[in-house]
Parts: structure tokens; sequence; C-alpha cells
């Protein structure tokens, strides 16, 4: 398994801490700060549409 590269914490008032990841191989991860061996894990192309969907609105009805 090639090793992960951990971005700092995306963290919201009172919420949990999200953390972000990429490895070598082009892969993704987004796991709970602190428990990041329970990561998900996907191409690094699904993150990057996963964002720009957020950043677009999608997940507005989430909020």
């Amino acid at each position: 398994m090639a090793e992960i590269t951990w971005e700092e914490p995306f963290c919201a008032e009172g919420n949990n801490c999200f953390r972000i990841g990429t490895d070598s191989e082009g892969n993704a991860y987004i796991a709970v700060a602190g428990q990041e061996d329970r990561h998900l894990t996907d191409s690094r192309e699904a993150l990057r549409n996963l964002i720009l969907e957020i950043k677009a609105g999608k997940a507005d009805h989430l909020l």
C-alpha cells in the first residue's frame, strides 16, 4: 500500500474534522481526523468531482 499524504484537517465549529489525503498511485482518501486508519478511498478524479459538486451547491440540502 502506498503512503498517504494527509492535508491539514478541515474543521467546522463544533463539528468533526475531516482530512483529505492522496498517494503517489493516484488515489484519494477522506477520513475523520484521528481516525485516518478508517478512510474512504477512491480516485483523485472522483474526489475532484465530489468537491466540484459540493461547491456547485448539490449538497446544500445536507446543511
